[in-house]
């Protein structure tokens, strides 16, 4: 068995410059915990697999394509492949999601 504390993981470089913490990595699934500060955002990219945020705490807005909408915790976002996304804080309070990848991916992330 293996149990990983989500708050106390060690984070990780990424290319957003942002809080980022891996969780789990598998071949078949990879999971991070992303947590964004007032007026923080990703930058806008592309994922070559579909991912899901799921928002553990705080709003935030989410943009995949040309849609954009606020999101708070306990909603989980589909974002198909190679889709440009990013998520944004634009709240007075931290934004904290899940970044699940399915299947995990096997080329780079572009930022766009």
């Amino acid at each position: 068995m293996k149990i990983v504390n989500a708050l106390q993981a060690p984070e990780a470089p990424n290319p957003h410059g942002v809080s980022a913490c891996g969780l789990h990595d598998s071949e078949h699934v990879q999971v991070s915990m992303v947590t964004l500060q007032p007026g923080e955002a990703l930058k806008r990219h592309v994922t070559p697999v579909d991912v899901f945020f799921y928002v553990i705490e705080g709003d935030g807005v989410v943009e995949i394509g040309d849609e954009q909408e606020p999101v708070s915790a306990d909603m989980l976002i589909d974002s198909p492949a190679d889709i440009p996304h990013r998520l944004l804080n634009e709240s007075d309070g931290v934004f904290r999601f899940l970044v699940v990848k399915t299947p995990r991916p096997t080329r780079a992330t572009k930022v766009l």
